[in-house]
């Protein structure tokens, strides 16, 4: 008889001072992600780029009878209301209620983020996780995969068997995160005890910008982390960075071992903290004002590909809602002809340029819903679609999009702005070409992100300049308002001053 698991997910990263909360709405139909999934789970999830995917693939290489309860994403932003994470919850529990009432089940697999902040439960997947076993009880085998901005909190390391978070950012192993969750919950069943666990928390807090693996420091500390589990022979050394913009007393960097003793467990997870703490002073980089990011790439010359400017400050992926126009004013005060911005998330001048048509000229009040600094400007409607489209990139290959009405517009002097209804962070040059624009044939490319560009846009870049214009995420969280977190805290690498309550 095949073994029965459970399969689900929920996944939010969550910004305490971000403008606008997650709502019910954002998960039923997230943008650029799949939407909310139920009985369907299975089918819809596996030709996507979802972590979920690549557990599917190996729970049914091994013949396993995948049970699927309920799985969602939302797009970052701030704190998800009470009602979406209650009515997530509760689509998870009831369909563990009904699987049980049907047969046993052998184990269960959830697909989080791990960085959510509910209104009411700081630490969100810890609150499901809570619920989940109250549900299935403390010994059904239970493995979980998270994003590396996850916040892990003693509770989720308490509550599961295993912990895979994923290895790259920008976030181009999420199936083979999932996967590995999946083999991880495989042996955790055909041995039939739980792996000893050691959780540590560090000290100091690791910029977003400085989290990319793409490069060192990071690039080597994964590689240190890849060592040392395998030196040590872990079942899993989870270690993820922390989304330092959640108001909360575990937020930051944290890491977990997995392994057959308790003192395996505490050896590794010792020695990799102390690995980890020992580049602190190396992930203190900074970004460029967006003035300067202009000046510079309009004074790049003879190139022949794409200077790319990220907008870190307003990144969707951070919880930014994509609409302010900082970067876009200057491009346009120093005149970059050629450049094109992708994108702005603005439903209501979208919805004027299809009022208005293809070829025709409208007055917008552009962008700035989320932060009153609008750009007034007269543009040229060039492309109108619906903003439906299929994922191509490293990150994103076979997720569908949907981003609602959409349109690509000229402003003078000769910039070109894709105007979207809903937010999605622009990481995936299928963005642009679903509007006609060859990503590579660009002079200048301005993206609302601050690293997973880089999967799919680094390839073709001359040159990638992280540019600083006013935004939500901002580069240095070290100056929001937090109120909640452990004192003794660092929140800049490097810096001897520790956050107070």
């Amino acid at each position: 008889m095949s073994l029965r698991i459970a399969i689900g997910g929920f996944l939010h990263e969550s910004h305490s001072f971000a403008p606008r909360p997650a709502t019910w709405a954002d998960f039923v139909r997230p943008g650029g992600f799949p939407p909310l999934q139920e009985a369907n789970l299975v089918a819809a999830l596996r030709p996507t780029s979802a972590a979920s995917a690549g557990a599917i693939r190996v729970a049914e290489e091994a013949g396993v009878t995948l049970v699927p309860l309920a799985w969602a994403v939302a797009n970052p932003s701030g704190p998800v209301q009470d009602e979406a994470f209650e009515r997530m919850a509760a689509l998870i529990g009831a369909g563990l209620s009904r699987a049980l009432q049907e047969a046993p089940l052998d184990g269960v697999y959830l697909d989080l983020h791990g960085a959510a902040l509910a209104e009411s439960f700081p630490d969100a997947e810890g609150e499901l996780l809570r619920r989940v076993r109250a549900i299935v009880g403390p010994d059904l085998p239970l493995t979980i995969s998270l994003d590396p901005h996850a916040n892990l909190t003693a509770r989720m390391v308490a509550l599961v068997d295993a912990a895979v978070p994923y290895r790259t950012y920008p976030h181009v192993d999420m199936k083979d995160a999932g996967a590995q969750a999946m083999r991880l919950l495989l042996a955790r069943i055909r041995r039939g005890v739980r792996w000893a666990r050691a959780f540590r928390q560090l000290d100091f807090w690791i910029p977003i910008t400085s989290q990319c693996t793409l490069v060192d420091p990071m690039r080597a500390v994964l590689a240190e982390r890849a060592a040392l589990a395998e030196r040590a022979n872990l079942a899993e050394l989870a270690f993820c960075f922390g989304f330092p913009y959640a108001d909360f007393p575990e937020c930051g960097v944290a890491l977990a071992a997995f392994a057959d003793t308790q003192a395996s467990a505490d050896s590794a997870a010792d020695a990799f903290a102390q690995h980890v703490a020992s580049q602190e002073h190396a992930f203190d980089l900074g970004v460029m004002p967006a003035e300067q990011a202009v000046a510079e790439a309009i004074a790049a010359r003879g190139i022949q590909r794409p200077v790319v400017i990220a907008d870190t400050q307003d990144n969707p992926g951070g919880g930014g809602h994509g609409d302010t126009t900082g970067l876009l004013a200057e491009l346009v005060h120093q005149g970059a002809t050629g450049a094109v911005l992708c994108l702005i998330n603005d439903a209501e001048s979208a919805a004027a340029c299809h009022a208005a048509g293809e070829g025709a000229e409208v007055a917008l009040s552009l962008g700035g819903k989320s932060d009153g600094v609008p750009l007034p400007c007269n543009a040229r409607v060039e492309r109108l679609t619906d903003g439906r489209f299929t994922l191509t990139g490293p990150m994103g290959a076979g997720n569908p999009a949907d981003l609602g009405p959409t349109a690509l517009i000229a402003i003078e002097p000769g910039i070109q702005v894709m105007v979207v209804s809903r937010k999605t962070q622009a990481y995936d040059q299928a963005i642009l070409r679903h509007v006609g624009i060859e990503p590579a044939e660009c002079r200048i490319l301005a993206l609302k992100s601050s690293v997973h560009f880089r999967a799919d846009f680094g390839p073709i870049a001359e040159r990638i300049i992280v540019a600083a214009a006013a935004g939500p995420v901002v580069a240095d969280s070290s100056g929001l308002p937090f109120r909640h977190l452990r004192p003794g805290l660092r929140l800049r690498p490097g810096d001897n001053r520790t956050w107070m309550a």
